[in-house]
């Protein structure tokens, strides 16, 4: 058992992650708190305390016009926000380690996209992306911008200040804005409804998805979780699977994750973009790889 490491980013601190992440052969499994240096909030942490309204459900959005149309004028405010979000340090570590042969896949429980905005290939979106947009009637696939023009044409001079931004693009706003909008049908089917291509609470994760996820699992030499606290099982299943499998696990999150009490191989809780990037330096001595690598 690696010893565990609880402390900030100052001298030698990820001494004992740079041990294992040269030996090369990894897997990262991100979440929400990897994406709060970019402005974008978590779940679970100081960031995420602040929501005005619970996150919607698979089944309220499915069976709930009301409740779907207040998702849209939430998620139609967002998405600016979102798509305006640039990758952190911590992103940009994750791919300068890849380029550096040391990283293979990385799985994400985030829906930002910032992963593979930093660089970063062979990136499994474990809950989809907000990039994508999908018609539960016909199942086809819309990009987002293409959606938003649709929005912004149905819903001309529509205003709302943004409250709050959760880490699955559903801005908070008031109340009094909510009811009028309008939700434009599916431009394939022309019926709908039109849903982001993200796996929402109550909803199950693609069999297939998941199965590729515990592949990549497998096939690893370690597992490096960014980011996240762990509390839903759908992330916490890859740190089982690993340690079932006796493979490594390292754990860098800003706080407690439900791994911690049966201990890990090595644990930090820091910052992530400082820690990442003195990983990095500890790893490649300064000497990252250039982008086209």
């Amino acid at each position: 058992m690696i010893p565990q490491q609880t402390s900030a980013p100052t001298a030698g601190p990820t001494s004992h992650l740079a041990d294992l992440v040269r030996t090369g052969g990894g897997v990262v499994l991100s979440g929400a708190g990897l994406s709060t240096e970019s402005g974008i909030p978590d779940y679970r942490g100081p960031s995420g305390a602040a929501r005005r309204h619970t996150p919607m459900t698979f089944q309220a959005f499915r069976d709930d016009a009301v409740a779907r149309r207040r998702y849209w004028a939430r998620s139609y405010v967002g998405w600016s926000q979102m798509a305006a979000a640039r990758p952190n340090d911590g992103h940009r570590a994750v791919a300068t380690l890849q380029r550096a042969g040391l990283l293979g896949g990385v799985i994400t429980q985030n829906v930002d996209g910032l992963h593979q905005a930093a660089g970063a290939t062979r990136v499994v979106e474990l809950h989809g992306g907000l990039d994508r947009v999908r018609c539960l009637a016909c199942e086809a696939r819309v990009g987002r911008d293409d959606v938003e023009a649709l929005l912004h044409a149905a819903n001309p001079g529509f205003r709302a200040e943004v409250l709050g931004l959760n880490p699955d693009g559903d801005a908070d706003i008031a109340d009094e804005h909510l009811d009028a909008f309008v939700v434009p049908p599916c431009p394939a089917c022309g019926a709908g409804p039109l849903k982001p291509d993200v796996v929402f609470f109550g909803e199950t994760v693609p069999k297939d998805r998941v199965a590729r996820c515990f592949d990549l699992v497998g096939a690893g030499r370690w597992l490096l979780v960014l980011g996240s606290s762990l509390s839903v099982m759908s992330g916490y299943r890859f740190v089982i699977r690993a340690r079932q499998l006796g493979i490594p696990v390292a754990i860098v999150n800003d706080g407690p994750t439900r791994a911690d009490p049966g201990g890990v191989d090595v644990r930090v809780s820091a910052p992530l973009g400082p820690t990442l990037n003195a990983l990095v330096d500890d790893v490649l001595g300064g000497q990252a790889p250039p982008l086209n690598a």
